[in-house]
């Protein structure tokens, strides 16, 4: 970021100032466009002061092509930049401006909806919107280009040739109807079906019952965007990553005739994805779906936006600003009056808030439905389970868990859910228990087999160093005992316990998508449970425990959510569906046990409510120096109304001695709480405060995160 502020300050000195540019030479003997001759551009930079419209003129001979959405390179200060052409004028308060360098290609790949849409998402976030556009706009692919500009003078000569008319709506296709409702025993679901097919814009957040088979949660958002495309609209969906959006894809294709639907992400490479991305653009696709980057396909007509899963980490962006898919979905149904649906197993308190504000309806089905169309539960922590077996809530797999797994194995396969990946990925000192630390960067020691051979190795899980021979520093102890069990022991374990039957790993990066569907034992991490065709006989949800007790606010909201995205992978309890779930009895196994994700996170949103808490509030993390963050936050003058809780120290800083290297100084954190009535207010100040600090090079740069999920 040092770099990118020193940058921005010689851009700065060279133009005099931040709202001005170098101009040419007016004795240049440039010919300018007769129309609109001012192109406003916005430039390619992560630099904030540089955020905002630049004027540039329009040569003669770039007139054609220099169209609103397209590609640009201008000079800025005297270096080549990039940028996005997002309007014509006629006037620029500017007398003197630089004219365009070069205008990539005609195709406008930046459409106007899509350029709002940024606007907004950079001014929720306190972020720039050339951040939200590289996000937006994927990477260019020129001899893709060239095919699609040919189509389009194609079809503007076709179109000429019949008077300048687009052809009869009768020789298009009807879209075919969505087949008999998967929404049986939801109450509102066939009226907001019905309210697409319409044209209408409802809003809805659902909770689906089962992960697999004709009635999944796939196939159920397949119907629905069919029955938007009945009133002839396009649509968007969001899942968290490849394994939902295989499912998904497959689900489209069973509903919707092939080449009506695409799917846009990034890891088919680029020249797919930019190929797809042109077909969407072209208009000749509405459908679209895919992973993060979806929500801003420039998909016409578009009637319904939909994220499916909203609580997975995955839908937050890793770079900044750091956005999340939902808040994205939600800013451009505004912006472009559509229908939203927010669909998973559980309910994020995002969600819920939706729902407790009255913006959007609940579609979860009843509890006749429940009870008929998912696995029964049983916690080996309740009183009944703990009379039969007092040693329950001390074994990781307790008798009741075993016994289930027995039984299941004989009608199909049997899924087991852990919490961490690897061996040993935590190991402790078996007399005093104290933590086992590496000597030489103090971090976390862990049991792992070397590729290809039996033998167990003590390695560091940060620095990779092999421990020979432990000792504790705190008694001298040389012996070691695990604190946390990975999906590796654990199919070791099991593979001991059911030596007949086999057990198939899906951990780390040996995720599956599927499984067969016969008697195997499956041990799966939280997130990469493979789907078996006809549901699982059984499932067993291990290290509950280890999942509450993280350190976070969201613990058990994120907990329920893993352990319902595993149970809907279960055979109903009329087939013999079992789940047993391994943890003390808190609220969040209660509402697993009742299967009752509305009523948990009407619960949990009242508590945030009460307390003040996201996402009852917003929250804004300002990470940086000490001094930079107090300074920053002085300078916001914030209202009474708003909540500061720091700055505090992200490390210890006891491990940093007086008078050392100042870059080995901790990073501080300041926490500011506010409500959303004056949130535009406050992420607009801090937005203005960033770009005015890197203009004048005031302190060091404070990094702005707004409802970061991992702040709190």
């Amino acid at each position: 970021m040092d770099q990118h502020l020193e940058q921005g300050v010689q851009l700065s000195l060279l133009s005099g100032f931040v709202g001005k540019k170098r101009v040419a030479d007016p004795h240049s003997g440039v010919e300018l466009a007769r129309s609109l001759p001012v192109a406003q551009v916005v430039i390619d930079s992560p630099l904030p002061h540089l955020d905002r419209i630049f004027d540039y003129s329009v040569p003669k001979e770039l007139d054609d092509d220099a169209q609103p959405g397209v590609r640009v390179r201008v000079k800025f200060s005297g270096q080549d930049l990039n940028g996005f052409l997002v309007a014509r004028v006629a006037t620029s308060e500017s007398e003197r401006l630089v004219p365009l360098s070069r205008v990539y290609s005609a195709v406008p790949v930046l459409a106007p909806q899509v350029l709002e849409l940024a606007h907004r998402v950079a001014a929720r976030y306190s972020g720039t919107v050339a951040d939200v556009l590289r996000v937006a706009v994927p990477p260019r692919v020129a001899s893709l280009e060239k095919g699609y500009l040919k189509a389009a003078a194609d079809q503007a000569a076709a179109l000429a040739a019949v008077g300048g008319t687009a052809p009869a709506l009768t020789e298009a296709a009807p879209p075919p109807h969505p087949g008999h409702s998967l929404f049986a025993g939801y109450p509102h679901a066939e009226d907001f079906m019905t309210q697409l097919a319409m044209g209408a814009s409802p809003k809805a957040v659902m909770a689906s019952l089962t992960g697999y088979g004709p009635a999944s949660w796939h196939h159920q958002i397949a119907q629905i965007v069919a029955y938007c495309q009945l009133s002839g609209r396009g649509a968007i969906v969001v899942v968290p990553d490849l394994r939902d959006l295989e499912l998904l894809e497959q689900a489209f294709a069973s509903v919707l005739p092939a080449g009506t639907f695409l799917k846009l992400t990034a890891d088919d490479g680029p020249t797919l994805r930019y190929d797809n991305f042109l077909r969407v653009l072209s208009g000749s696709v509405k459908v679209v779906i895919g992973t993060r980057s979806a929500a801003y396909a420039p998909v016409a007509d578009l009637g319904l936006v939909c994220c499916w899963d909203d609580g997975d980490e995955l839908h937050i962006e890793r770079r900044a600003p750091y956005q999340h898919s939902r808040d994205v979905l939600l800013l451009r149904s505004e912006v472009e009056d559509t229908a939203v649906l927010m669909a998973a197993h559980s309910r994020s308190s995002e969600s819920q808030r939706l729902v407790a504000t009255g913006w959007a309806q609940s579609l979860v089905a009843e509890r006749s439905v429940v009870r008929q169309g998912t696995a029964r539960v049983i916690s080996t922590a309740d009183s009944y389970e703990q009379e039969r077996d007092p040693l329950a809530a001390l074994a990781r797999l307790p008798h009741r868990a075993w016994q289930t797994a027995k039984t299941a194995l004989a009608s199909g396969p049997v899924l087991v859910q852990v919490a961490r990946t690897g061996y040993a990925p935590a190991l402790a000192c078996q007399r005093c228990r104290d933590v086992a630390r590496c000597v030489e960067c103090t971090g976390p020691l862990m049991q792992s087999r070397a590729d290809g051979s039996t033998q167990i190795l003590v390695t560091c899980r940060w620095c990779g160093r092999a421990e020979a021979s432990f000792s504790c520093p705190n008694c001298g102890n040389h012996e070691l005992r695990a604190i946390t069990v990975g999906a590796s022991r654990t199919a070791e374990e099991l593979g001991r316990a059911f030596p007949s039957v086999p057990v198939i790993a899906s951990a780390g990066d040996h995720i599956k998508a599927v499984v067969a569907d016969r008697p195997a034992i499956v041990v799966a991490t939280v997130g990469a449970e493979p789907v078996a065709a006809h549901g699982y006989a059984a499932a067993l949800l291990l290290d509950g425990d280890t999942l509450l007790r993280r350190e976070s606010l969201r613990s058990g909201e994120d907990t329920l959510r893993r352990w319902m995205n595993a149970a809907a992978l279960v055979r109903p309890a009329k087939d013999g569906g079992t789940i047993v779930v391994t943890a003390d009895d808190t609220v969040e196994v209660s509402a697993l046990v009742r299967w009752d994700p509305a009523g948990y996170a009407e619960r949990e949103f009242h508590l945030r409510h009460e307390l003040h808490l996201p996402p009852a509030v917003r929250v804004a993390a300002l990470t940086g120096g000490e001094a930079d963050v107090v300074a920053f936050t002085a300078a916001l003058e914030l209202p009474d109304e708003v909540r500061v809780i720091g700055p505090a120290p992200l490390v210890n800083p006891s491990s940093f001695r007086p008078g050392g290297d100042p870059e080995q100084a901790p990073d501080y954190r300041t926490l500011l709480f506010f409500p959303y009535a004056m949130a535009g207010k406050i992420t607009g100040a801090m937005r203005a405060l960033k770009a005015a600090n890197a203009a004048r090079r005031v302190g060091s740069p404070v990094q702005v995160r707004c409802d970061g999920v991992d702040v709190i």
